[in-house]
C-alpha cells in the first residue's frame, strides 16, 4: 500500500500579541497562528486532577469512550455513557483502568454541551461556573460576537477526527499538550468530505489508494503546551490529538454577521443558511441535468463547473 509524507508547515508561534496586534496583523490573513504568553488566568496552574475532581464534585457528565485512540464520528467507533464528573476526571487522567466499559486501556473525551444539547450551547460559566471563575477569556473580538465556550478533557492519546468549524475560533490549551493539524479550507477537494468532517482518519499514515488526492493537501501543524492559545480560522480542517492527558477550553466567536448563521446550530457546525441553500440549489441542478443524454450532461456539468470558477473562486488566496 502506498504511503507518502506529505511535507509540514510549522503554525507561526508569536508571544506577547496584544487584542490592538491581533485584529490589525494576524486576523485578517485568516491563517492559524500560536498566540503565547496570554494572560488566562489561574486555570493554567489550579487545574490539577485533585483541583478538577474537587471543584466540580460528582455532577454527572455524557462522555465519548473509544476502544482505540483514533475516533471516528462517521463511523462511530466510540459510544456514549455518563459518568460523575470527579469520576470521569480520574478516569481520563488513567493510562490503564481498573473499572472500565469497553476496555482497561479505554480513552475518554468530554465535549461539554448546553443543558439541552439540541437548543442550548455550551458555555462554561453555565456548565461548569466554578472552573469558570478561574479562566479568563482574551477578548480579542467584540461581546456580542460571543457563540460558545466548550470544556474539553480527553485521555493521552486520544485523536479527534479532521473537521471544519464554521465560526473562528481559539483553542486554549490549559493543562498537557497537544498536536494540531490544519489544512486549508482551498484543500477541501483533497480531504474526502462528508459534511462537516473528511474521511480520512489517520492524517501520519493516511491510505493513499483509497485517498490518492490526500497528499496533495498541504499539512500545517503546530504542538501547545499549557498557557498556548490557537487561533482557528473558521473553515481550516484541524485534527487533534492530546499528547497527555489534557484540559482545554474552545472559544467560538461569530466572524460573519449574526443573521448569516443557522438559529438551530449550537454546535457551531452548521453551514451559514446561505451556503445551505445555494447546495440545495446546486443539488437541484445536478437532478435536471439527468434529464440530458450522458454526452450533453458532461459538457453542461463542465461548462456549470467553469462559472463557478469563475464567479466565485478567489484568485488571492495565500
Amino acid at each position: 500500500m502506498e504511503r507518502r509524507q506529505q511535507p509540514v508547515v510549522p503554525v507561526a508561534r508569536l508571544a506577547g500579541v496584544t487584542r490592538e496586534q491581533f485584529l490589525r496583523d494576524i486576523y485578517p490573513r485568516r491563517k492559524p497562528v500560536v498566540l503565547k504568553g496570554m494572560e488566562l488566568g489561574t486555570c493554567t496552574t489550579k487545574w490539577t486532577v485533585d483541583y478538577l475532581s474537587q471543584a466540580e464534585g460528582s455532577k454527572e457528565v455524557k462522555i465519548h469512550v473509544s476502544a482505540v485512540p483514533q475516533m471516528d464520528f462517521l463511523s462511530k467507533n466510540f459510544v456514549y455513557r455518563t459518568l460523575p464528573f470527579d469520576v470521569f476526571v480520574q478516569r481520563a487522567a488513567e493510562v490503564k483502568h481498573k473499572e472500565y466499559f469497553l476496555s482497561e486501556d479505554e480513552k475518554y473525551y468530554l465535549r461539554s454541551v448546553g443543558e439541552d444539547a439540541r437548543k442550548d450551547i455550551a458555555d462554561i460559566r453555565k456548565q461548569f461556573p466554578i472552573l469558570a471563575e478561574d479562566v479568563q477569556i482574551p477578548e480579542y473580538f467584540e461581546k456580542e460576537q460571543f457563540f460558545s465556550s466548550v470544556f474539553r478533557i480527553s485521555s493521552a492519546g486520544l485523536q479527534l477526527w479532521t473537521h471544519y468549524d464554521v465560526m473562528d475560533n481559539f483553542l486554549i490549551q490549559v493543562t498537557g499538550k497537544k498536536r494540531v493539524v490544519l489544512y486549508s479550507p482551498r484543500d477541501a477537494p483533497y480531504l474526502y468530505l462528508s459534511g462537516t468532517k473528511s474521511e480520512v482518519l489517520d492524517v501520519d499514515n493516511p491510505d493513499l489508494e483509497k485517498y490518492p488526492l490526500f497528499v496533495k493537501a498541504k499539512r500545517y501543524q503546530c504542538f501547545l503546551e499549557a498557557g498556548d492559545v490557537l487561533f482557528i480560522p473558521a473553515l481550516w480542517f484541524h485534527n487533534v490529538i492530546s499528547e497527555e492527558f489534557g484540559v482545554a477550553l474552545n472559544v467560538f466567536w461569530k466572524h460573519l454577521p449574526a443573521e448569516s448563521y443557522d438559529k438551530t446550530d449550537t454546535y457551531g457546525n452548521k453551514d451559514p443558511t446561505a451556503a445551505t441553500r445555494a447546495i440545495q440549489i446546486l443539488d437541484r441542478a445536478l437532478k435536471t441535468l439527468e434529464e440530458l443524454p450522458e454526452e450533453y450532461r458532461d459538457f453542461y456539468a463542465r461548462r456549470m463547473v467553469l462559472r463557478i470558477q469563475e464567479k466565485a473562486y478567489r484568485n488571492d488566496y495565500g
